[in-house]
């Protein structure tokens, strides 16, 4: 009897798709119903085909939780240009609101519409919760919009804050490596003018996530600054952190070289953890003491949970 394969546990990784299903382009009355090449040999979604309409523009209101706060109007000059000389192609999705609508994704085509003067634009009208509207705006913001590192990690943090995810659940629902949800809101500890700079582009997230190590906000403040007006590159900025904490004692340890199988440990931990992991011993080899590595309470949380320890405990 053939081995049943173990089904693997679905996550957002593919965006709204994922969510919603396929949205396939509306056929004639008299057409008989078709099997798109991404549904793997299924019939087309009638129901999806129905929910097609062309909307007033005027009849449609923004997304409320929209992570993107900046837009850049060359592009969305650009794109109406576009829309002028072919139309909209792409319909965008929205849901019912009272006798008007609400939009859940594709604010840059919607944008773009009302800029080339359209005064209907197309529209897939689907039944949405408002946790279901929240979440699918998050999953295509942070999937298909180009966010800048600042808006990515506010992005990251509402959803985990909304829907009450440890980083681990929200990195595994989205698709994304815990380290990289991780690294992108250690971002929002730093101090508010980085933060600016970063939104503007004065910074690269390599620059912020380098200045992250220096011990103090003022320092943080120096160094973003100097790395700013320099124009210094991440490897720069880097070199100058290492300095820094080499000359402040704060690395006066000369590091040995490590053994080969206590470097391959250390990667299967973190793997395992899903963090950093640092083990260090003593020149005997006998003695040393295992590093975890945490950037929020809800990352210590969950380690804890891996690792078997229940905080909610009385003690």
């Amino acid at each position: 009897m053939p081995t049943k394969k173990k089904e693997r546990p679905r996550h957002l990784g593919r965006g709204l798709q994922s969510l919603i299903g396929p949205l396939h382009p509306p056929q004639a009355a008299n057409e008989p119903a078709q099997a798109h090449p991404d549904s793997a040999g299924l019939p087309a979604d009638t129901e999806l085909h129905q929910a097609l309409h062309e909307l007033d523009i005027s009849l449609i209101d923004p997304n409320p939780h929209q992570a993107r706060t900046t837009w850049d109007e060359a592009e969305l000059g650009e794109l109406a240009a576009s829309i002028r000389a072919n139309g909209v192609i792409q319909p965008i999705l929205v849901r019912p609101a009272g006798d008007r609508f609400q939009l859940i994704a594709g604010e840059r085509r919607f944008r773009a519409s009302r800029i080339a003067g359209r005064e209907t634009i197309p529209a897939w009208v689907r039944t949405a919760t408002d946790e279901q509207l929240h979440e699918w705006a998050l999953v295509e913001n942070i999937h298909r919009a180009d966010l800048n590192a600042l808006e990515r990690s506010k992005a990251y943090r509402l959803y985990i804050d909304t829907f009450s995810l440890t980083q681990a659940e929200a990195a595994q629902r989205l698709g994304e490596e815990r380290s990289v949800v991780a690294n992108y809101l250690r971002l929002l500890d730093l101090p508010d003018e980085i933060k600016q700079m970063l939104a503007n582009g004065d910074l690269a997230m390599g620059h912020a996530r380098a200045i992250l190590a220096l011990p103090t906000d003022d320092l943080r403040r120096r160094l973003a600054n100097r790395a700013m007006a320099g124009r210094l590159s991440v490897r720069e900025v880097e070199r100058l952190v290492r300095r820094y904490l080499t000359a402040s004692g704060e690395s006066t340890r000369t590091k040995r070289a490590k053994e080969p199988h206590i470097l391959d440990l250390e990667q299967r931990l973190g793997t395992q953890l899903g963090t950093k992991v640092t083990i260090e011993t003593r020149r005997s080899g006998q003695r040393g003491r295992v590093v975890i590595d945490f950037y929020s309470l809800d990352e210590f949380e969950s380690l804890a949970e891996r690792l078997g320890i229940s905080l909610s405990e009385n003690v």
